[in-house]
């Protein structure tokens, strides 16, 4: 499933620089979202 090739020979070529800005942003997203929840009070002390 993940490890093989798409059906039909060759993969899809994929945009690492892309995938990993996005990973950035993401994580930079959910670094500001846990910050302002945590300051509300609305997250537990502890994290998952």
């Amino acid at each position: 499933m993940f490890g093989s090739a798409a059906p039909g020979g060759e993969a899809a070529p994929v945009d690492l620089k892309a995938l990993h800005a996005k990973i950035g942003e993401l994580t930079l997203e959910n670094d500001f979202l846990e910050g302002a929840l945590g300051k509300a009070g609305l997250l537990p002390s502890a994290k998952r």
